[in-house]
């Protein structure tokens, strides 16, 4: 039931190969779409996950066992990866399930990578649509305090941190306005985000009333 719908005397059949076309496409919109939930996107990536099936699976069929012709379709893949800008997590892993479907269908295991889809699909959906991973109060923020020149700033905001920040780190110190003020940059790990307005107004107590910046901290750990 799950086996290959081609032959293997090196002929493709006209039917058996409409079969896979078919599938390709069907389960590159399906690709497409799942990548699509509670995400953020563009036109042209979702367009080039549904159509990247039928791609790879005609370059499969192509080389049909050929070594040869395989080594070189696998330099031409690599050119491709390393001329193209990183991705985060989730589209590198729509990316590579959109590449398995093509593979799939180009051998002919139809029933396979539709049966093996549906249940990557449902986990997907599932795993998207609860709290799965979220840290609910904790969040990473970027902490910018503005402080006058005379204030001695090592252990200033100690204590503060502490009482609101499960962990903290001064990552830099630069100068300002020609040296009169200092910007001290922190890393945080919130205990509540609810808490950000305390923090922010206990922080602008003790700089006086300088400006400060509480934000989303910059970070590369979803891409791969």
């Amino acid at each position: 039931m799950l086996g290959s719908l081609l032959t293997n005397n090196g002929k493709i059949d006209m039917k058996e190969l409409m079969i896979c076309i078919a599938a390709s496409l069907v389960l590159g919109i399906l690709v497409a779409c799942v990548h699509m939930v509670r995400n953020v996107y563009t036109k042209n990536f979702v367009i080039t996950l549904a159509i990247l099936p039928v791609l790879v699976q005609s370059v499969i069929m192509l080389v049909n066992g050929n070594l040869g012709t395989g080594v070189a379709i696998l330099g031409a893949f690599s050119l491709i990866r390393f001329r193209s800008v990183p991705g985060g997590a989730r589209e590198i892993t729509s990316v590579f399930w959109s590449m398995g479907v093509g593979l799939a269908t180009g051998m002919g295991f139809v029933a396979y990578i539709f049966v093996f889809s549906l249940i990557v699909a449902v986990f997907l959906l599932l795993l998207y649509s609860t709290p799965f991973g979220d840290r609910h109060k904790n969040a990473e923020r970027e902490l910018k305090v503005t402080i006058p020149e005379d204030l001695d700033y090592p252990g200033l905001f100690d204590d503060l941190l502490k009482k609101y920040a499960l962990s903290s780190h001064l990552e830099s110190v630069r100068t300002t306005t020609m040296g009169s003020l200092y910007e001290l940059r922190y890393r945080l790990l919130l205990k509540d985000k609810a808490q950000e307005k305390e923090l922010i107004d206990a922080v602008r107590t003790r700089n006086g009333n300088l400006p400060v910046v509480l934000g989303k901290a910059a970070t590369n750990r979803d891409e791969l």
